[in-house]
């Protein structure tokens, strides 16, 4: 976006928005739905749709543009077309809003103010206001303000250690001026937001955080409710917060509208050394810092260290499974992204050792096609149940993950089930170029995930989530 639009954007903001410029939690966490009224009409139309979703989004991850004391638990909300959503709470009174909880960025924002516009979101084909989307309303918060140009927290917002107060250099007392924080401009794999920072109260339960940094987005295209950033950035609710840890267990995606969720728990007094019963840990790996790629450094990077079908180690290029010191390679952990993301030169191995060993069902190439998925096979055989070699996972540390059938494997349309990891491009795409490996939503559910901030390390064990 040019200089310009953005100067008018945030005139306009300004308008609208201000008369005047002036121990656990535990959160429920709820699968992000199709609008109702707008259905994919078949299952091969959803599951293609999930597939492009998840490949823009392993794009935006690894090509990002440069942009802008007690415990909780809340409802973690699983939405069919690819996230999982939390509802908080912000301004003076409250005013409750879902957020889509995104371990891969690092920024809090909300749809915010009457005139708010959605294009292109999964419930309109057209542009929209906040009558079909809840939005916050700066006015009716006593808490409102907008974030100086001076503040830390606007360096914040635009990843940079530069000041913000372009328009002040020239001013005779610049101790006296009064801009403030430029508006941001954020691209993500299926859309982007536009808006301006502002300093706003969040309400926890009995507890409340004030200056809480947020932003007050009044344009956004394919974006139909409001982000949490819990990555690893200053903006980002963990650090927000000075989380200890936090955790969540995904429930079981069906694709419908049900209105089941699981726990999402923010913990800021867990003892420094102690490991959760049960769990097996890993620790999250430095991140590559690269100039001109500043997101990397939110990602939460794992040490992959194999990959087994049926028991077997696949070949695939070991250097791609560690992050390089230009940022090429290694895995990362992302709530954001539905189906998990392999470069090619990985993907391949994996899906044709699937192949070789799958001897009791025929390809579904037809099926192939229609989704962006492969292999698919031909499943319906009378009432035997369905069989595939197991997926295993093997990481830094000792830690594994043999993954439920139902984690990597999806019934699509009749009788067809398909291996939901997704690929892109060929040798020397995008494939070169960020995360190698983008472990997403779908490979993790039924699973108990466990961020350990303090003593970096990501802790897992298998657990039914409902």
């Amino acid at each position: 976006m040019s200089s310009l639009p953005r100067v008018l954007l945030f005139l306009s903001l300004l308008l609208c928005i201000f008369p005047i410029i002036a121990s656990a939690l535990h959160l429920p966490l709820q699968v992000t739905q199709f609008d109702a009224n707008d259905p994919f009409p078949d299952p091969y139309q959803i599951f293609s749709h999930l597939v492009s979703s998840s490949l823009a989004r392993a794009h935006r991850l690894k090509n990002p543009q440069p942009t802008a004391t007690s415990n909780t638990a809340t409802p973690l909300f699983s939405h069919s077309y690819g996230g999982y959503s939390i509802s908080l709470s912000f301004g003076t009174p409250p005013q409750i809003l879902p957020f889509v909880m995104d371990t891969g960025s690092d920024f809090v924002w909300f749809p915010c103010t009457h005139r708010y516009v959605c294009k292109k979101c999964p419930s309109s084909s057209s542009s929209f206001t906040n009558t079909t989307i809840p939005s916050f309303i700066p006015k009716l918060s006593s808490s409102s303000r907008l974030v100086g140009c001076r503040n830390p927290k606007c360096s914040w917002v635009h990843h940079t250690n530069k000041t913000q107060c372009d328009e002040c250099q020239n001013n005779p007392r610049p101790q006296n001026c009064t801009q403030v924080c430029p508006p941001y401009f954020i691209p993500y794999g299926s859309g982007t937001t536009a808006g301006v920072a502002l300093s706003e109260t969040l309400n926890l339960g009995d507890r409340t955080v004030s200056n809480f940094l947020v932003g007050c987005s009044l344009f956004s295209s394919r974006q139909p409710a409001g982000i949490a950033g819990f990555g690893r950035g200053l903006p980002s609710v963990p650090s927000q917060l000075k989380l200890r840890k936090f955790s969540y267990c995904l429930i079981s995606r069906r694709f419908d509208d049900s209105p089941s969720s699981s726990t999402l728990i923010l913990d800021s007094t867990s003892d420094f050394d102690r490991k959760t019963n049960g769990l097996i840990y890993t620790p999250f790996l430095k991140n590559p810092v690269v100039q001109g790629k500043e997101a990397f450094q939110v990602y939460y990077y794992v040490g992959l260290r194999k990959i087994t079908v049926g028991g077997r180690r696949v070949k695939v290029p070991y250097k791609l499974l560690s992050p390089g010191k230009g940022g090429d390679g290694g895995t990362i952990v992302d709530s954001g992204s539905t189906f998990t993301f392999m470069a090619r030169e990985i993907f391949l191995p994996v899906a044709i050792e699937f192949v070789k060993q799958v001897r009791n069902y025929s390809r579904a190439r037809d099926v192939e096609a229609l989704t962006g998925l492969m292999p698919c096979f031909n499943v319906s055989k009378g009432d035997k149940p369905v069989e595939f070699p197991e997926l295993r996972l093997h990481f830094k540390g000792g830690a594994e993950i043999a993954l439920p059938l139902g984690n990597y494997f999806a019934v699509v349309g009749d009788g067809v089930a398909c291996f939901t990891v997704v690929t892109d491009g060929g040798v020397g795409g995008v494939g070169h170029s960020g995360p190698a490996v983008v472990l997403g939503s779908f490979q993790m559910q039924n699973y108990y995930v466990e961020y350990d901030l303090r003593n970096e390390r990501l802790g897992l064990k298998p657990q039914l989530c409902i």
